[in-house]
């Protein structure tokens, strides 16, 4: 298992290398990239920003929980954090396997869960300006005057 939060841009050979060995018959990566446009509207630009310590944390736990989980797999994870372009490398998850199938369905999950319990927040820049995805004004509920 090896994690990496960093605003340096990510070596996905260095990500590959920390699952690599001679046991593993396979090894699935993906790729995370700064796309031109989400939900229809241009992006420029995306800011990631993270509290470093709780997102090392948890990259961590997630990690374990996946090589706990499929037998024989080991998983590698970097993020970067600071201004990205568009075309960028975002993150690079990695998993080893000795079958093919292990190895898919370890990265997979690695990154779904990376996405869905890291506290690494994004900021998309557009020509209106920037906006925090997934952040919603808690004043704007019906419920609150």
């Amino acid at each position: 298992m090896w994690i990496d939060l960093s605003d340096a841009p990510i070596d996905a050979a260095h990500v590959i290398a920390q699952v690599s060995r001679t046991s593993a018959g396979a090894i699935d990566v993906f790729y995370g990239c700064v796309r031109d446009s989400n939900d229809g509207k241009p992006v420029v630009r995306l800011e990631y920003q993270a509290y470093a310590p709780m997102a090392k944390a948890e990259m961590k736990r997630i990690c374990l929980e996946i090589e706990g989980e499929f037998d024989g797999v080991r998983v590698a994870v970097a993020h970067r954090t600071g201004s990205l372009d568009v075309g960028d490398v975002a993150v690079v998850c990695a998993a080893s396997s000795v079958h093919r199938g292990e190895a898919f369905a370890a990265c997979r999950k690695l990154i779904d869960e990376i996405k869905h319990r890291v506290p690494i927040w994004k900021r998309e820049h557009g020509p209106d300006g920037a906006t925090w995805v997934g952040w919603q004004d808690a004043r704007c509920h019906a419920d609150h005057p």
